[in-house]
């Protein structure tokens, strides 16, 4: 993608530097139980096994006691991972910006622009604690995309490397934005509650697909407007949309697939709609609730 030369969005909240949990806890509750391990045969022999843990690492060189050499080793890795997350984040800034740009002119006079939250490990929100493992996901409770850029890792570990690949993933998040705005998202839960597992599950499928039909469009767009995305940019989109689909992660996590479980849709119901949307450029053409 010809990302680098377009307007970063100001709508991003950094929070990477934020810790859910302090560092020096492990230390208070091994401190608070010493007497309890000292008293007892087997706390004994914890404390014997982590002893020789400790001394085993310290001696291969797998763990130092010189603060100093610590702090520079911590430094060095911290510079190089804070580089490439630095360009991660200019990235997704970049990103954004089009979706406003995009969104900002098809829901003229309708469009708030969401803010973006990148985060660590673990966040607050307004939808409850979020974690990376569940990957990128939008709260309508407070109107923010949160992501976690380990998710790149991710998605190269599914099978959909690529700067487009992980564009979907955020056009997909401000998707469900202009559902909460339309007020699609409110329609759904509202009908979750009154049905059963499985037609809840089934609205999930239509809200998600809607979605990825929603950053079908935005593809549109920044493709024929902002002339943005070069060759196999298409695909990339196309292998990520396949790669998050619910069967391949039911396959990959070694399970049968489920439909009835499913809460996003398959592989190839996410391709086809992400494609409807980028063909047609078009809001009508994603009614996945009427679809068969």
């Amino acid at each position: 993608m010809r990302w680098r030369d377009t307007d970063r969005s100001s709508n991003i909240e950094d929070r990477r530097g934020q810790q859910m949990a302090s560092a020096g806890v492990p230390s208070a509750l091994l401190l608070r139980f010493l007497p309890f391990l000292l008293r007892t045969k087997i706390g004994r022999v914890v404390l014997l096994i982590g002893g020789i843990y400790f001394a085993f690492q310290y001696f291969t060189g797998g763990l130092s006691l010189d603060p100093s050499t610590q702090a520079n080793l911590s430094q060095s890795q911290s510079s190089a991972t804070t580089a490439v997350q630095d360009e991660n984040a200019q990235f997704v800034a970049a990103i954004l910006g089009t979706t406003e740009t995009v969104w900002g002119q098809l829901l003229k006079g309708q469009y708030r622009e969401p803010k973006l939250v990148l985060y660590r490990n673990m966040i607050s929100t307004g939808c409850g604690m979020g974690q990376a493992q569940s990957g990128p996901f939008y709260c309508p409770a407070d109107s923010k995309v949160y992501i976690d850029l380990s998710f790149l890792d991710e998605l190269k570990t599914l099978g959909a490397p690529g700067d487009f690949a992980f564009a979907y993933v955020i056009a997909h998040e401000v998707g469900h934005h202009v559902q909460n705005l339309l007020g699609t998202s409110t329609k759904v839960r509202q009908a979750q509650q009154s049905g059963s597992k499985v037609q809840a599950n089934q609205l999930s499928v239509a809200l998600e697909l809607q979605a990825d039909c929603y950053a079908g469009i935005w593809g549109h767009y920044v493709n024929q407007q902002l002339n943005l995305l070069e060759a196999g940019d298409l695909a990339e989109g196309i292998a990520a949309a396949s790669a998050v689909g619910d069967d391949r992660l039911q396959q990959m996590a070694g399970r049968a697939v489920q439909p009835d479980a499913f809460t996003h849709g398959s592989s190839a119901q996410r391709v086809k709609w992400f494609k409807t949307g980028f063909d047609s450029g078009n809001l009508a053409s994603c009614n996945t609730f009427a679809a068969k």
